[in-house]
């Protein structure tokens, strides 16, 4: 059923452990390398119960040849990253499950069992397997880039309102923030008294210091993490921020798909990945590529 296995993993395998992960639970299913069901198990999402599954992984694989298996995860960078760092702590050879096609129908039911015997078929009829991420600089990385985001979007959302506050305030408050810049109104916002005038203007007053201010401390968290961000980048790649366009950003962003050495088989896959290869768009007698609109475009 599936000829060409032993080319397409790194190394041969006798038996594909796909596991269906959740927050409080996972679910595995043995497959054998024709994609027969051997065996299902479901143990707690903690530490014990991933030594639960390798230890019974190793009993039901042992009887298949040599007993060397791969692992298909289902969300090996989320519910599964436990699990993940449990099996390469272990030396085992972990996969990520390929994502469902769009639009697939279920007409075999759903359930947890089913969806890990589906993510090690889909393991064993992919044209290609992925490795999942790694921890370490890159998880780093990561987890600077996806804060970025957040401080970026918040500080957007804040000023807009801050602006928003202005705009409806009294003449003398409108007059004395028209013709400046954003950063000199969040500093004259500072300042603002709130002894005098009618309660509606104190209240104006008290939450555009209060905006302000938070907008400052954004400011200061981006410089922070944009400094940080730099540092891990140098560590990593110095070189990567010395490409014409590429700043820290870019550049972690690049890494944190990349993730480690071997992740890619060649150039090609790194441009699917990253959204910017083409596409064979022919039909009939036209013969065209499209853009690939789709990999990781963070």
């Amino acid at each position: 059923m599936f000829p060409i296995l032993a080319e397409r993993l790194a190394e041969r395998v006798d038996a594909v452990v796909g596991v269906d992960t959740h927050t409080d639970t996972h679910t595995a299913a043995v497959l054998t390398a024709v994609g027969t069901v051997l065996a299902e198990i479901t143990v707690p999402a903690t530490d014990d119960g991933a030594a639960v599954l390798l230890a019974w992984a190793g009993r039901q694989t042992a009887v298949l040849g040599t007993g060397r298996r791969a692992w298909a995860l289902d969300g090996a960078r989320c519910h599964g990253v436990g699990l993940l760092r449990v099996l390469r702590a272990a030396g085992e050879y972990v996969l990520e499950a390929p994502k469902p096609a769009a639009g697939r129908c279920r007409r075999g039911g759903k359930s947890d069992a089913l969806d890990a015997a589906h993510a090690a078929r889909g393991v064993l009829a992919a044209d290609h397997v992925a490795s999942p991420r790694t921890d370490g600089d890159r998880e780093a990385l990561r987890l600077l880039h996806v804060c970025r985001r957040h401080y970026s979007d918040t500080r957007t959302a804040t000023i807009n309102l801050f602006k928003s506050v202005i705009l409806t305030a009294d003449d003398d408050l409108r007059t004395q923030m028209r013709g400046l810049s954003t950063l000199r109104q969040v500093q004259h916002a500072t300042t603002l008294t709130t002894t005098s005038g009618s309660g509606l203007d104190r209240l104006r007053r008290t939450h555009l210091a209060t905006l302000a201010e938070q907008i400052q401390t954004l400011d200061r968290l981006l410089k922070a993490n944009l400094t940080e961000i730099r540092t891990l980048v140098d560590k990593l790649c110095p070189t990567l921020l010395d490409q014409p366009g590429i700043g820290p950003v870019t550049a972690a962003i690049a890494l944190t798909a990349w993730s480690h050495p071997g992740r890619f088989r060649n150039e090609a896959a790194f441009a699917s990945l990253a959204g910017v290869s083409p596409v064979p768009a022919s039909s009939g007698r036209i013969t065209r590529h499209r853009l690939n609109r789709g990999g990781d475009r963070t």
